[in-house]
């Protein structure tokens, strides 16, 4: 069969395959590295995200097959694919940041103040300066797990079907893109790279901090963890913060009640990251076109870039399976 001839469940259908496929294969190269690195698998770490994915992917199954509640049984197969893409996803991001390539900040410094003119100091002295400014920034940049869940919520309950797995398979696309770019252009950030300190910014410290020992730790080979819940986020170049800034605020647009507030909290979310997420400016123009791309091709598969193709309301045609995918991977 064709693309061309292709049916909506069809589509729906064959994402959902490919998106629990591309889990499992994930997973398998994950495990498979551990026999070739030092790193290993703190097992019991893995325990709750399975358990508790594969009860809420059993309660989709059940919704959808046997209760026949579309919308209820979308939010629950979105739900888990996005708990178990975060298990074995951060974990790939991990293996990438120990790729043993050089790091590129002094090439993103130079791109920042030479093509767009922006010297990053003094744009993060200015934010730490507004105690109202840096609290709003936080809970923009801050928000990103919670945009995930109510994003696949918002559009499972508004029965936008084919619209929350153009969602899921661009939030995948472009996490999978962006880890592997980090992995052959590494870098560690602005606030280590300028060597800049808390006493320099008003006491300000970005989000992403925690992360910095856990990337140089697998960078020099002192660190050898692989969790299942609670990974840091150490992805600098593309950013992922912003990326998904894109995808929100892209996948709720049709979506009424919520778009502008989606629009606006995102808008603030890209403003965020340089400062909250240790980023270069070049980090989040390279974030915002890759999920930019990544929608539009997804968007075109599915339909979704014609409204009447975006909303799937019947029962039959949910059965085709919702994609969904996950936060925790990125610094940013």
């Amino acid at each position: 069969m064709g693309l061309g001839s292709m049916t909506d469940n069809d589509r729906l259908r064959r994402a959902d395959l490919a998106i629990w496929g591309m889990i499992g294969l994930i997973g398998v190269a994950v495990i498979a590295a551990t026999f070739l690195t030092p790193l290993r698998i703190e097992w019991r770490s893995f325990l709750a995200p399975v358990s508790c994915g594969a009860l809420i992917a059993a309660a989709g199954w059940f919704y959808r097959s046997v209760r026949n509640e579309p919308r209820l049984a979308a939010v629950l197969t979105a739900t888990s694919q996005i708990i178990a893409f975060a298990a074995v996803g951060a974990p790939l991001s991990y293996l990438a940041a120990r790729s043993g390539f050089p790091l590129q900040d002094a090439l993103f410094d130079s791109w920042d103040r030479t093509w767009l003119h922006l010297d990053w100091t003094p744009l993060m002295q200015m934010v730490a300066e507004r105690p109202n400014l840096r609290l709003a920034l936080l809970l923009a940049y801050s928000s990103f797990a919670v945009q995930t869940v109510t994003t696949v919520f918002a559009l499972g309950v508004a029965g936008h079907f084919a619209r929350l797995a153009t969602f899921i398979v661009a939030f995948i696309a472009t996490t999978l893109i962006t880890i592997a770019v980090s992995a052959v252009l590494p870098s560690v950030g602005p606030w280590i790279f300028l060597d800049l300190h808390p006493a320099m910014a008003n006491g300000f410290l970005p989000t992403s901090s925690t992360s910095w020992p856990v990337f140089l730790g697998l960078r020099d080979g002192t660190f050898h963890a692989i969790n299942g819940m609670n990974s840091e986020g150490i992805i600098t170049f593309p950013s992922l913060h912003a990326a998904l800034g894109i995808l929100f605020a892209a996948a709720l647009w049709r979506v009424r009640g919520i778009k502008w507030a989606a629009l606006v909290l995102n808008a603030l979310m890209l403003v965020a990251t340089p400062a909250y997420g240790s980023h270069y400016f070049v980090d989040v123009i390279a974030g915002v076109l890759l999920a930019a791309l990544c929608w539009i091709a997804a968007a075109r598969f599915f339909g979704t870039d014609q409204p009447a193709a975006d909303h799937v309301a019947t029962g039959s045609r949910h059965r085709a399976g919702v994609a969904a995918a996950n936060p925790s991977i990125a610094q940013a």
